[in-house]
């Protein structure tokens, strides 16, 4: 299969995007951690540590799906630069990284939904069993 350089700017569009959605995802963890700490001043409710505990653990996820992600981008910018000087095998190879870190990314999003959906069912079980009492 031959490689343009214009196959690797396919990519710019969603790699962008993804970025996007991941810092709008760190930017409302930080803001929570905010209002989790301050609540957790006023009460010194046990559960509100084990959130914050959770929480720690998907912004370092975060922090690695953004980093992925933006090594993504700088190897496909890369790519395209290689493929201009007409250094097809070298554009071809760091397409093919850029690509696999990108799969990378994703699969760092899912880990961090996936605890994500976990931390909330553990919060609407508590409500639960708040109403049956």
């Amino acid at each position: 299969m031959q490689i343009n350089v214009t196959t690797p700017a396919l990519l710019f569009p969603a790699i962008s995007l993804l970025l996007l959605a991941y810092t709008s995802r760190f930017l409302a963890l930080a803001n929570l951690i905010r209002d989790l700490q301050s609540e957790h001043r006023k009460s010194r409710d046990t559960l509100i540590l084990g959130q914050i505990k959770n929480l720690h653990i998907r912004l370092k996820i975060i922090r690695n799906m953004q980093a992925l992600g933006a090594f993504s981008f700088f190897l496909c910018v890369f790519s395209m630069f290689s493929l201009l000087l007409e250094r097809i095998t070298l554009g071809e190879v760091l397409l093919g990284i850029s690509l696999l870190l990108l799969m990378g990314s994703l699969a760092l999003s899912i880990w961090e939904i996936q605890i994500s959906v976990d931390a909330l069912e553990l919060q609407m079980r508590k409500i639960e069993h708040l109403k049956k009492d």
